[in-house]
């Protein structure tokens, strides 16, 4: 006997899941190094100091990485369907990468306050080198607990994320 083949119904098309706690651990971590690294080499020694236009950098590159990170991942996660739901799909994709635009906002913030105060580049880059190494800290902490590791995991996972942070203070150093 032969067997009958019977076409298959086509699959509804669905879209992915919104992202867990560990996405938002990469697009902080990614967005934090993102901003320590401009902070770092925005800062040029002997250079006209320009909190404004280095806090608007860091900005418009976070949403720029933003969009390139989410567009790629978009392309790469092809599914059949109408136009509609492929627009969908990349609002989708391109949303998820808000947690990467919000980690610089602490950088920007301070940039924005010393460019206020006109406070002097060197403490500026010293205090968002420390306070992001110290975010890279936390965010890694913070999401490691939230997705099940026990405490002394946790912690150092946060103190393998903050170990970046110091690898950017370190590398500003010697290349300055």
């Amino acid at each position: 006997m032969t067997e009958q083949q019977h076409p298959q119904p086509a699959a509804a098309v669905t879209l992915p899941p919104p992202r867990r706690g560990a996405d938002w651990m990469f697009g902080g971590v990614y967005g934090t190094v993102l901003a320590s690294g401009l902070l770092a080499a925005l800062d040029q020694k002997g250079g006209e100091y320009t909190p404004f236009y280095d806090a608007s950098w860091v900005l418009v590159t976070a949403a720029t990485a933003g969009l390139a990170h989410g567009y790629s991942h978009h392309m790469t996660t092809h599914q059949a369907g109408s136009a509609a739901h492929r627009w969908r799909l990349l609002v989708r994709a391109l949303w998820n990468e808000w947690p990467m635009i919000a980690a610089t906002l602490p950088t920007v913030l301070l940039l924005v306050l010393a460019g206020v105060a006109h406070w002097e580049s060197y403490g500026v880059t010293a205090v968002g080198l420390g306070l992001n190494t110290a975010l890279l800290f936390a965010w890694g902490s913070f999401v490691a607990i939230r997705v099940g590791y026990r405490l002394a995991s946790a912690l150092l996972i946060g103190l393998a994320d903050a170990t970046i942070g110091l690898a950017i203070i370190v590398a500003n150093a010697l290349i300055k």
